[in-house]
């Protein structure tokens, strides 16, 4: 869409290169200049836009908390289930 504006801003850039008239070539490099200012914001809106989080992906702080309370719980319930010494895994002879 903004290459849209940015084809008309040319050719009302044209147009008043080519106007004879005072008032139309105002006229047309005005609005030339107000295309060419909008679509540059269209096109940074839509690089801000792309590059920004989605606020649904946040995390509430009890979430968070609940997280961090099962991510601790795991880590103590693997050390306490954690042997002394580590097994030794025999492999499997090869099938025929």
């Amino acid at each position: 869409m903004p290459w849209l504006f940015f084809a008309i801003a040319a050719a009302l850039l044209a147009v008043a290169l080519t106007s004879t008239s005072m008032a139309i070539m105002v006229i047309c490099m005005l609005v030339s200049l107000g295309l060419t200012v909008f679509a540059v914001m269209i096109l940074i809106a839509d690089r801000v836009g792309s590059a920004s989080r989605s606020e649904t992906l946040l995390i509430d702080p009890q979430e968070l908390r609940r997280l961090r309370e099962l991510a601790e719980a795991r880590r103590n319930g693997a050390a306490a289930e954690a042997p002394a010494t580590p097994a030794i895994v025999q492999p499997e002879p090869p099938q025929a």
